[in-house]
């Protein structure tokens, strides 16, 4: 391991904002992360798979009335999320070190209020279906963490992943697609500005060599 990458672990190891493996908060939190993460009781939204958080950051700098997780199993992306986020000041705004297969470890049943997954892994092969992060399992556990009728997003580059999850949205009962483009920023209706505000640099970069965005905002209750 790099001196570096040695510090930022360190880093991460003393940063309030950071719950990871060792700290004695780590899936002690369910329930309680209004009263004793955050400073005020907001709206609690979560990123699965932030990366090196910069939705994460960007959700909470536009919505200083909303509280924000960003969820990602590599310690050095979420060090660059939180150095981000102390540079701005932001105070409603975290992150979580963990896989999110172990996501009702560390919340209750109906806390989380809205979930982004931006850009995953779009795991293309057949014997990977169940890790793509739009699969059954996790549609049921997301239903079993968000608050009745709670909103989730999809932003991918993926035209496989894209359908595949529209195809399992459709398969699934009582789930609602509320809205889904193919070509995100070819959209002028207002109702896609929300996911339209915030552009990732992995984004940006596909964007640049003119692949679309694909989007679509969907209840799974």
């Amino acid at each position: 391991m790099s001196r570096v990458k040695l510090q930022r672990f360190n880093d991460n190891a003393t940063r309030p904002d950071i719950i990871e493996p060792g700290k004695p908060e780590y899936e002690q939190l369910g329930g309680r992360w209004q009263t004793d993460f955050f400073k005020a009781p907001y709206p609690l939204t979560l990123e699965v798979g932030c990366g090196k958080g910069e939705y994460t950051v960007g959700l909470a700098q536009r919505h200083p009335n909303r509280n924000f997780l960003g969820l990602d199993i590599k310690g050095e992306r979420i060090w660059r999320g939180s150095t981000r986020a102390e540079a701005m000041g932001l105070t409603n705004v975290g992150f979580v070190r963990m896989r999110a297969e172990a996501l009702a470890a560390q919340f209750d049943p109906g806390e989380l209020d809205e979930i982004w997954i931006t850009f995953p892994d779009p795991r293309p092969r057949d014997r990977d279906i169940k890790r793509r992060l739009t699969s059954p399992r996790f549609l049921a556990l997301y239903e079993q963490l968000l608050t009745p009728g709670g909103l989730l997003h999809l932003k991918t580059d993926n035209e496989g992943l894209f359908e595949y999850t529209l195809e399992t949205l459709a398969a699934r009962p009582g789930a609602v697609i509320e809205r889904f483009t193919r070509d995100l920023y070819s959209e002028t209706d207002l109702a896609f500005t929300e996911a339209q505000a915030i552009q990732t640099n992995f984004e940006g970069k596909y964007r640049a060599v003119g692949v679309p965005i694909k989007y679509v905002q969907f209840r799974v209750s």
